[in-house]
């Protein structure tokens, strides 16, 4: 069953990370207020980035993986700046 893993911009301006095997449905119940508590109290909500994945256990490992970012990370794969993504991925105990 095909998934999507997808970032939504809040009204708040924060970014909800979530993974589906219907997106049009699931951005549906977001904008309705019947997603995620995250999402719930920060209507509207936008999408800005989604992949599409085979199967809905990839999809939902990315989501997870990407949950772990950073705000700076999770931008530079919104707009697709992917040279960007080694260098946020440097923890900031490793910088010298």
């Amino acid at each position: 069953m095909i998934g999507w893993m997808y970032i939504l911009e809040c009204a708040d301006g924060s970014y909800y990370t979530g993974s589906t095997n219907n997106l049009e449905l699931r951005l549906t119940q977001h904008q309705s207020g019947e997603g995620a508590n995250h999402t719930k109290k920060r209507l509207p909500v936008k999408l800005v980035y989604f992949e599409e994945y085979q199967r809905i256990d990839e999809a939902f490992y990315r989501e997870k993986q990407v949950q772990g970012w950073s705000r700076k990370k999770k931008e530079a794969l919104i707009n697709s700046q992917s040279e960007k993504l080694p260098e946020l991925s440097i923890a900031y105990r490793d910088i010298k």
